[in-house]
């Protein structure tokens, strides 16, 4: 683990490094979504869309409820958590790729779900996603821990099993591209509980 890891709540200045993370989070399904609003032309990028949302006080997913791991300083990670309001049961889409989502996040309703836990690739491997986990689960008052990742994800699967978490359910993905034949890997494929607080 690195010695000078530290985590800090995230600030409105954060949002442009946020939308990099929660892509990463994604493995390229955020950015996948937000470029709707290019098409729509309201943005020149995909990533500008990713920015507005995390500055949206509205929004579950914001700066507000983001944090920031750093080593000596630079930017290593981040995780995004929030208690999933009850008013999610009544959430419905037309939207077939977000309708496993919103499927997966209704199971978990009342629940503390970390949204985002993203490490960028030069500092994996070196405990700053366990410290994340830790920090959400300190930011959850011991509210039950839940969280989705695809079920191809080997890596994430074992840390987040390796912290208590169990397999709950399961959604199918919906392709992004029709040519895909697999889920892609930002898909959604389980949703995870912590066994830790229920």
């Amino acid at each position: 683990m690195a010695g000078d890891l530290s985590i800090r709540p995230a600030g409105r200045r954060d949002a442009a490094e946020l939308a990099i993370l929660v892509d990463i989070a994604s493995h390229g399904f955020a950015s996948w979504l937000w470029y709707g609003a290019v098409l729509r032309g309201e943005t020149d990028t995909a990533m500008e869309r990713g920015q507005q949302r995390i500055r949206d006080a509205a929004a579950n997913d914001n700066w507000r409820n983001a944090s920031i791991a750093e080593i000596g300083g630079e930017t290593a990670g981040a995780s995004i958590g929030f208690c999933i309001p009850q008013s999610i049961l009544a959430e419905k889409t037309d939207h077939p790729v977000l309708a496993p989502l919103i499927a997966l996040q209704q199971q978990v309703a009342g629940r503390w779900f970390i949204d985002t836990l993203a490490v960028y690739r030069q500092h994996r491997r070196k405990g700053v996603a366990r410290r994340l986990l830790d920090h959400e689960a300190s930011r959850a008052g011991g509210r039950p821990l839940a969280l989705i990742t695809p079920s191809t994800n080997a890596a994430a699967l074992s840390l987040y099993e390796g912290f208590g978490f169990r397999r709950t359910g399961r959604q199918d993905a919906v392709p992004l591209l029709r040519e895909e034949r697999a889920p892609p890997m930002g898909a959604p494929g389980a949703s995870l509980k912590g066994r830790r607080n229920g």
